[in-house]
């Protein structure tokens, strides 16, 4: 969803926008307290790691969940990701195959399967089951923070470091999804993405893992000439990571989170670069959602999460999935 300006802009309008809706954000943040306090979450014979967040959009939750899935099969974890499949028109319990579209599972558990297997449920808790009856020793939620249908064994909040928790209100008045203190009194450990830091973090005693996103490619950006377009989250993220990978962005085109792109879409924006003489560009999860016969002449740029606190990553982890080696010394 394109997030409205009050959510994080300081004017009287936008402050007094958000004031007249706060109300509705008290009843929403008291639903979630509610399901909070009286669910009956099913324990999983397999430890549960939930990558969440506290507001809407996207803070990074499916690189940083891809990457703490690297981490777990280095310690030779048998690990699956349980997410909801937004998007796809599946209810599951399913796993994701070779064969399944965006359309079907939806676009974050494609870029998943790259790493683990994948498991699409509506319903966390059977997927859970699912996972239960193929003997996976770790399940990983992609996004699942206020979902209350599992028992978490270890709760990671990503949060944006240059936008924190916006204006501070709860949906619709702003970003939230639950009070900041109710959301961090179930976390185990914070996830800081990217450069800044917001006040209600830095007064968390909460332990706090710096990560960034870099180019995992290798191909080289620098004075490229890109047309870049994208449907996610936070659009101005992608066309920045590109700009820092040195690429020259000489038009960009931003769509709403998860946006399906028709042929007669894609057809116009192909023609816009090559009439500027440039690369046509999107990101990895815009590019799953591309129909495989239009992806010709459409590049996309591969990225990872890195952890800048390997050591205090691994002590967290280590509640999950001991290790079974000391850690390497340089």
């Amino acid at each position: 969803m394109r997030q409205p300006e009050f959510w994080t802009g300081q004017s009287a309008g936008v402050s007094l926008a958000a004031a007249i809706l706060s109300p509705l954000g008290w009843i929403y943040g008291a639903t979630v307290a509610c399901r909070s306090r009286f669910s009956q979450p099913y324990r999983s014979r397999a430890k549960v790691v939930c990558i969440g967040n506290l507001t809407v959009g996207g803070t990074g939750k499916t690189p940083v969940a891809i990457e703490i899935g690297r981490r777990l099969a280095e310690r030779g974890a048998r690990a699956v990701f349980l997410t909801r499949g937004y998007g796809g028109n599946t209810k599951g319990p399913v796993f994701v195959s070779l064969n399944d579209t965006a359309s079907r599972v939806g676009d974050e558990p494609l870029l998943l399967a790259a790493v683990d297997p994948v498991i699409v449920a509506r319903d966390r808790a059977t997927g859970a089951k699912l996972a239960d009856d193929n003997s996976y020793d770790v399940v990983i939620m992609d996004d699942g923070h206020q979902n209350f249908s599992l028992v978490k064994d270890l709760s990671l909040i990503v949060v944006d470091a240059a936008l924190g928790f916006g204006n501070g209100r709860i949906l619709p008045a702003g970003p939230l999804r639950e009070s900041v203190r109710q959301g961090l009194r179930r976390a185990d450990a914070l996830i800081l993405l990217g450069d800044g830091s917001s006040p209600e973090i830095v007064g968390s005693a909460l332990p706090v893992v710096r990560a960034r996103v870099v180019c995992a490619s290798d191909e080289d950006w620098a004075a490229k000439r890109v047309v870049a377009f994208a449907g996610i989250g936070r659009p101005e993220k992608f066309f920045a990571t590109l700009a820092a990978q040195g690429a020259q962005v000489v038009e960009t085109h931003s769509y709403a989170d998860h946006f399906v792109y028709s042929p007669s879409e894609l057809d116009r924006l192909k023609k816009r670069a090559r009439a500027a003489a440039a690369s046509l560009v999107t990101t990895e999860k815009d590019f799953v959602r591309i129909a495989p016969a239009e992806r010709d002449g459409i590049e996309r740029l591969r990225v990872r999460v890195v952890f800048e606190e390997d050591s205090l990553l691994d002590g967290l982890l280590d509640k999950v999935v001991p290790r079974t080696l000391p850690p390497q010394t340089p």
